[in-house]
């Protein structure tokens, strides 16, 4: 009975195992470079998705393995005395410090694939700017896009709403010129996000059980599209055909990257930067009115 007892117990353990493999091949072909940034932009996606499929699967009784191919050269493996190995991302990526997003896995993707810089909420200094910079001088042949990355529940921008929804909360941070240095550049983009729910749902929004939250959320997603915006115009990409700059939200819940658009209700994926002011108020509209944002709103 107690050896029943044991293989039952192995088998259930078995059923909740999920692996990621990273495998390399010496002798078998390697996933070619993305040719163009809508390629680049697929085939994130389509990381994303196998990314958020086997964890969904978690558990159950299909199979639940990511095996991602790796090009032994690019950490230098082969051919023997070759040196080091060549950078070359095709994409950028602009993520958040938070270390429940992991850049690589979320995409599927393996070493010398992405270009990744982590700042708090998105933050584009001078630093980040700088090193995109390089990256799109050094790196042009095989860089194709850049994607700014946030991610519900961020902490950096969930502090900028506290100071704003209770303003006297500021004083904690006075000191903390670091600290404070990043809630001040986030506080105008919940400003926005606060005008823009109130112009949606009245100025009784701000009474819903749900609207901190709600208003985290519109915030980040305003946040990266900003950022996005920024990086295109700093970096004179504006009309460029050969890198383009998207953006998009990893839902922690979800494990999905999601971005508002215009056309179709499925927004999963990424979504091009706004180019002036016009989509971003489209853009403004469509965060603040979607089933997302009132689902948080009465929650």
């Amino acid at each position: 009975m107690a050896k029943g007892s044991t293989e039952d117990h192995s088998c259930e353990t078995s059923a909740l195992l999920a692996e990621v493999i990273y495998r390399f091949a010496f002798d078998a072909p390697h996933r070619p470079l993305p040719q163009d940034a809508d390629a680049a932009r697929l085939r994130l996606e389509a990381g994303n998705r196998a990314f958020a499929e086997l964890l969904t699967r978690f558990g159950s009784s299909k199979a639940t393995t990511l095996s991602i191919d790796i090009d032994p050269r690019d950490l230098g493996l082969y051919p023997r005395g070759s040196g080091a190995p060549v950078q070359q991302p095709f994409a950028a990526i602009v993520g958040c410090a938070d270390a429940r997003v992991p850049v690589e896995l979320v995409f599927s993707e393996g070493p010398n694939d992405l270009f990744v810089v982590r700042t708090a909420g998105n933050g584009i200094g001078d630093d980040v700017v700088g090193s995109l910079s390089y990256a799109i001088s050094h790196l042009g042949d095989s860089l194709k896009s850049i994607v700014v990355l946030g991610h519900s529940r961020c902490g950096a921008v969930s502090a900028a709403v506290d100071v704003y929804l209770q303003p006297a909360k500021y004083m904690h941070i006075v000191p903390l010129k670091d600290l404070r240095c990043i809630v001040d550049r986030t506080l105008v983009i919940v400003q926005l996000a606060a005008t823009w729910l109130e112009r949606a749902h009245g100025v009784e929004v701000i009474r819903q059980p749900g609207y901190r939250a709600a208003l985290v959320e519109v915030a980040i997603v305003l946040n990266a599209a900003l950022t996005a915006y920024s990086i295109r115009t700093c970096l004179g990409l504006t009309g460029s055909a050969s890198i383009d700059v998207v953006y998009g939200i990893y839902l922690l819940e979800q494990r999905l990257v999601w971005a508002p658009r215009e056309e179709g209700q499925n927004w999963f994926g990424l979504a091009s930067a706004p180019h002036d002011a016009n989509e971003f108020a489209v853009l403004c509209d469509l965060v603040v009115s979607c089933p997302r944002i009132q689902a948080l709103l009465v929650a």
